[in-house]
């Protein structure tokens, strides 16, 4: 039997994998760009911080309770390892636009 759940987690980067592959940066960046937990981390994060509240009085309370636990929680997040290298990927990602632009025209 297949199992549903991986194979959607497969979809949600196999594009972006391909792509840093054929860059060649897929060494360099694919530890940071291959998956989406650091979004899952987040979003855990901003739960623990805000589900026990049952009652906002207004939105702004409700704005500034959500910014005050993104700034408590944006230390230690993690960084994109290899930073230096994002250099190549817009260089990557803009000859690939421009390839493509030119093979619809």
């Amino acid at each position: 039997m297949l199992n549903i759940s991986a194979v959607g987690s497969l979809d949600v980067g196999f594009e972006e994998t391909l792509t840093l592959n054929r860059m060649g940066l897929f060494e360099e960046l694919g530890r940071s760009f291959k998956t989406i937990n650091s979004i899952e981390n987040l979003n855990f994060l901003m739960a623990q911080r805000t589900d026990k509240v049952d009652y906002w009085k207004n939105a702004d309370q409700k704005h500034r309770w959500l910014a005050t636990a993104h700034l408590d929680i944006e230390p230690p997040q993690h960084k994109v390892s290899s930073f230096k290298q994002l250099v190549h990927l817009r260089r990557g990602l803009q000859a690939n636009s421009k390839g493509c632009l030119e093979q619809m025209a």
